[in-house]
């Protein structure tokens, strides 16, 4: 039986899709749950008129996607993870992550939409973003050990000015010795004059007339 399709169904089709169903699935299935109705002749020019009206729409919807989908390709993701000496990753690279790394660099896109194999080692792969029906992306991403992509250490000073650098550092700073001040040089006092010794008035022998 012909069932046009409320939504989009995984492994079916999409919305407005015109499908091929089984009767017991399409009567038991999809259209108690809301996710078809069939495809009488009615429902089809209904559908035809509904389409015609969202053709703007739909088209807009579709140029944006694919707009996305070129930025998108244009980026590449470096994803650190926790690597054996043999390059076994421990644990797996998800769509988790990279949508994680993606919305990192603006990008806001759902996990349900990406698809990726299970890496279990380092190394260079594709993640497929499903953006619409008709448009891809194709975002590529490198798994690398985390001691890869560590910051690297500030760059060393030469060996001649690093043992310098370190003679100047272990000798102790001697700290000068405060200046002494020089006493001040006291004046002598000036000598004290010996006060004039007065001579007791002789007196005069009365001549006796």
């Amino acid at each position: 039986m012909e069932i046009i399709l409320k939504e989009d169904v995984i492994g079916l089709g999409y919305k407005n899709d015109i499908v091929n169903v089984k009767p017991g699935y399409g009567r038991n299935y999809l259209i108690p749950q809301g996710k078809g109705v069939i495809a009488s002749d009615s429902a089809k020019k209904v559908l035809a008129e509904e389409l015609k009206q969202k053709a703007v729409k739909l088209a807009k919807i579709k140029a944006d996607a694919e707009a996305l989908a070129e930025k998108l390709n244009a980026v590449s993701l470096t994803i650190k993870a926790k690597v054996s000496n043999t390059g076994v990753i421990y644990g797996s690279v998800n769509s988790l992550q990279i949508a994680d790394e993606l919305q990192k660099l603006g990008f806001n896109i759902d996990r349900k939409v990406i698809v990726v194999k299970d890496v279990k080692t380092a190394g260079e792969y594709v993640a497929a973003v499903k953006l619409h029906k008709e448009v891809t992306a194709q975002v590529p991403f490198i798994v690398v050990a985390e001691k890869e992509i560590a910051t690297a250490p500030a760059q060393e000073d030469a060996p001649a000015e690093k043992k310098a650098k370190k003679a100047k550092e272990e000798t102790p700073v001697v700290e000068e010795a405060p200046a002494v001040e020089e006493a001040p040089v006291v004046e002598e006092a000036p000598a004290t004059e010996e006060a004039p010794v007065e001579e007791a008035p002789v007196e005069e022998e009365k001549t006796e007339e």
